[in-house]
């Protein structure tokens, strides 16, 4: 029961603007364009236990895997996060997603008091590893993929200790880039302490903190009140990852959806072990794509906290693709097969809720890296981005063409900010039309994007998914069109595997062309 509505009102609205001040000022004051420009960061609030009570609207495969981090770091480090510290985890088996997920969490004091905490997590362009940009296509273990940071404490008086980021600065091939975004992120914390800080002097920490309880109980109550309508419904589905980038192909994701009274069960049992490659998503990246489902079919008008997932329980075998044991890679796993997990679970929704259910968007990133030397500082350089494709269509609408979709809500990175940060030339960038699935709603469009290498010998990595199926329509809509990834040197063209690192040669062009989305009923065939 809310004893004053107005001010629990009031309370929740500035809690989410302090959030979204956070990613502001990250955003403001990082080096690299992928965080600057792309927006590859989120922020949020956190109460004395680590649960989740405001967050601001960023990347949803950062956002519901963050609690884990936060309460890892509560677990692991306990008295030692002391006023004015703050400590770093990216370990994926200790609620992180991959190795280039940096995680940030600062606790919030008052009176000497443990009262909150407030965390960000942004994505880095290298942390070391087998190839630059630390996204692999190939990688077998986890440290081939960079260098893993179990959580510690790296800030001390609000200030960033470099002594306790040595290893990754020595790991990294672009270590003032490095220290430059780090340096944001603390940035990002003390302004969450402070504005938190301001709100309790306005209306009291006593208030402030029955408050945070308040919001998540609400959440609870009117998630459970909305999923009470479904109560005996259940759906299954399986799909498939095209491989693992190590030899192993059609790789099954199943999943059981059944309505309970006060619980929706989610059950993976039936998903494939985990395997050699590095699609093995961990069980933070897993949850977190359940998480984003529910909320966004079932809880658009309900604040997003730990709340709206109290009412899940999910079920993921250990040693599995979407639950993988150390020392498992999983920098695609995060990526890519969380967008998998998303397809799945609309799959499983779709006979449930089918006037909210869209069809199957690209479900890929297009995750693409290029390391090398940059011949005009002589310095090494590390760029990466993902790429938009379609968006599915739903009955009444059709699919949004060339957009980030699901489980990354990230930007383009600007061709101007692209061409002046690096030794890259954009020689294409526009809609891939006509791959959207037809339908009597038609799936969207996705995006060719093609980039010339203008330095000698760089090495370039994709993880893509989405290149052997195309993306599913409902209703009698018609699939999407698959991805492609190809190498032009020249006059030569050469298609890439889905995952891939190589050497490429000055002047070479790297083109990647999207998946469009799924259709939505039969279409009209005039």
């Amino acid at each position: 029961m809310i004893e004053d509505p107005i001010t629990f009102e009031v309370i929740k609205n500035a809690l989410v603007s302090c959030a979204r001040e956070m990613s502001l000022a990250l955003r403001l004051t990082a080096f690299s364009p992928n965080i600057k420009e792309r927006r590859d960061c989120s922020c949020a609030l956190f109460d004395e236990q680590g649960k989740l009570v405001a967050q601001s609207k960023d990347i949803p495969v950062h956002l519901g895997a963050m609690p884990l981090s936060v309460k890892s770091c509560i677990e692991l480090l306990g008295p030692e996060l002391t006023e004015g510290t703050m400590a770093l985890v990216n370990d994926p088996f200790a609620g992180g997603s991959h190795l280039p997920d940096l995680t940030l969490v600062a606790p919030i004091f008052a009176e000497g008091d443990l009262k909150a905490f407030s965390a960000n997590r942004a994505h880095h362009a290298d942390v070391g590893g087998i190839a630059p940009g630390s996204m692999p296509g190939s990688s077998t273990s986890i440290h081939d993929e960079g260098v893993l940071i179990e959580p510690r404490l790296v800030v001390q008086k609000s200030k960033l200790m470099k002594d306790e980021v040595i290893d990754l600065l020595e790991a990294t091939r672009t270590p003032d880039e490095r220290l430059g975004d780090l340096s944001a992120q603390v940035a990002a914390n003390i302004v969450g302490t402070r504005r938190l800080t301001e709100i309790a002097e306005i209306h009291s920490w006593e208030i402030l903190t029955k408050s945070f309880e308040e919001l998540i109980q609400y959440s609870t109550s009117r998630m459970k009140m909305v999923i009470s309508e479904y109560v005996g419904k259940r759906g299954t589905y399986s799909d498939q990852m095209d491989d693992d980038g190590a030899g192993t192909k059609s790789i099954p994701i199943k999943i059981d959806v059944e309505f309970m009274r006060d619980k929706v069960k989610v059950d993976f049992s039936g998903t494939s072990p985990q395997v050699r490659g590095n699609i093995n998503c961990p069980e933070a990246s897993t949850l977190s794509a359940v998480y984003y489902v529910f909320i966004t079919l079932f809880g658009r008008e309900i604040p997003t906290n730990e709340g709206c997932w109290r009412v899940l329980d999910i079920l993921i075998p250990k040693g599995s693709l979407l639950n993988p044991i150390y020392p498992s890679a999983v920098s695609a796993g995060n990526v890519e097969t969380s967008q998998r997990v998303v397809d799945v679970t609309l799959g499983a929704l779709a006979g449930i809720v089918p006037e909210r259910v869209p069809s199957a968007s690209q479900g890929t990133m297009n995750n693409l890296t290029i390391g090398g030397t940059d011949p005009r500082t002589r310095k090494p350089f590390t760029f990466y981005e993902t790429i938009g494709g379609g968006a599915g269509a739903k009955d009444g609408l059709n699919g949004t063409h060339a957009i980030h979709v699901h489980m990354t809500n990230t930007l383009n990175t600007p061709i101007e900010a692209l061409e002046s940060a690096y030794p890259l030339r954009v020689t294409e960038y526009s809609i891939r039309r006509n791959t959207g699935g037809k339908g009597k709603w038609c799936g969207g469009d996705g995006i060719v994007r093609e980039i010339e290498i203008l330095a000698d010998d760089c090495i370039i990595s994709i993880q893509s998914e989405r290149r052997n199926t195309g993306p599913w329509g409902l209703a009698d809509g018609e699939s999407g069109k698959k991805g492609i990834n190809i190498l032009v040197e020249g006059r030569k063209r050469t298609i890439l595997d889905a995952k891939v690192t190589r050497e490429v040669k000055r002047g070479s062009r790297i083109r990647i062309e999207t998946p469009g989305g799924g259709g939505w009923g039969i279409p009209n065939r005039r």
